[in-house]
């Protein structure tokens, strides 16, 4: 039987931890943003500006779905608190249904504080994946393509949309570059921390004599900018070739040069896209690869961000990885920035990677709290 001592003890618990998302929502912040952008939203001519009306309106939405989250969280800790203040020991069917408010409380309150993780300038738009073997051959290319199908299969986990914009497959097996885009709502966010270099440790079946093998691959996060981004590119400034797709996308893709490769001659910056069966169409998406990367890097320039936009650039190579996945002599995988690990090799492989982006996101967030 539930003890009306121990919900009480709960209630109290769970009055903390509303209180405590209240503070990390800041409402009255919330509440200003929404209004500066209702005001924008509701000016004369807002739609004609498609990609920036897109934007606003997106933004808008995850503000507003912050606070509804939040304000329903209050509503059920008060809603439990008026039960409590009537209920006896000896109401045992209300005291049952009081202990399954809690516990219904406490996992919608766990999902709102991984929500308000996102709270970063570009955490609610789309992203870009790009993933590059490192040294190594088959073994490497064969890894990258590993780590392209987690991230798929993570993306089937969680409804977001996953578009393949460009793929140049492996000598023997695996892939050389892979570039992804995954869409939905705070795909950057939860991605962000996906940045760097991730480690492979198996016997290589590529290997006749079953030896242990150590590969690397680089993975870069890059949020779609779309309407926010104020980047201009001089025409000049670009090198266009194109060429024949080597991926899926019916007869005429694989017949016409479609594919689209777009040199940013200052920078050395390449982009390539041949999922579409235009060359007009890749070329669009190309460039809007290229301003996201331009972005990027103008905000790398500004010091003050570096840290929460684009994170810290690493060489694929020993002694560099953010993650170590191990096949063999033991089964773990361990993030190096956070101390997570699990020994479900085989779970993360399959996508299962949400409690690591959620450990690096609260250790990004105990980092920008203030100093006691």
């Amino acid at each position: 039987m539930t003890e009306l001592v121990e919900l009480k003890q709960k209630a109290n618990e769970l009055g903390t931890l509303v209180s405590q998302l209240g503070d990390s929502l800041d409402l009255p912040k919330i509440n200003a943003e929404i209004a500066s952008l209702e005001a924008e939203q509701n000016q004369e001519g807002f739609w004609n500006d498609q990609a920036k009306a897109k934007t606003v309106s997106s933004r808008l939405a995850a503000l507003q779905g912050k606070k509804e989250r939040y304000q329903k969280a209050a509503s059920a800790f008060d809603d439990i608190k008026a039960l409590l203040s009537e209920v006896t020991e000896s109401d045992a069917d209300v005291l049952e249904l009081i202990s399954s408010m809690e516990n219904e409380l406490s996992t919608f309150c766990e999902d709102l504080r991984h929500k308000l993780l996102f709270s970063g300038e570009y955490d609610a738009l789309n992203c870009t994946i790009e993933i590059h073997p490192g040294a190594g051959g088959t073994e490497a290319q064969d890894w990258a393509s590993m780590l392209m199908r987690m991230y798929g299969r993570w993306a089937e986990r969680n409804n977001f949309k996953l578009q393949v914009l460009d793929i140049e497959d492996g000598d023997e097996a695996g892939i050389k570059s892979a570039t992804i885009k995954i869409n939905g709502t705070d795909a950057y966010g939860m991605l962000k921390g996906e940045k760097g270099v991730h480690r492979l440790v198996r016997i290589s079946p590529f290997d006749a004599a079953a030896r242990r093998h150590t590969s690397f691959a680089s993975v870069n996060v890059t949020p779609e900018f779309g309407a926010v981004s104020d980047i201009v590119i001089d025409p000049k400034d670009l090198r266009v070739d194109t060429y024949r797709s080597g991926g899926a996308g019916g007869q005429n893709v694989n017949k016409v040069s479609s594919a689209v490769r777009i040199t940013h001659i200052p920078t050395g910056i390449v982009v390539q896209c041949q999922i579409e069966r235009s060359q007009l169409m890749n070329k669009a998406t190309c460039m809007s690869m290229l301003t996201d990367r331009l972005m990027q890097i103008k905000l790398d320039e500004r010091e003050s961000k570096l840290k929460s936009i684009i994170g810290e650039q690493k060489n694929i190579e020993w002694g560099s990885q953010i993650r170590s996945y191990v096949f063999q002599p033991y089964t773990m995988v361990k993030d190096h920035r956070t101390g997570h690990e699990t020994g479900d090799v085989l779970g993360v492989m399959d996508g299962d990677i949400d409690p690591f982006i959620y450990s690096y996101l609260e250790m990004e967030a105990r980092k920008d709290e203030p100093k006691k």
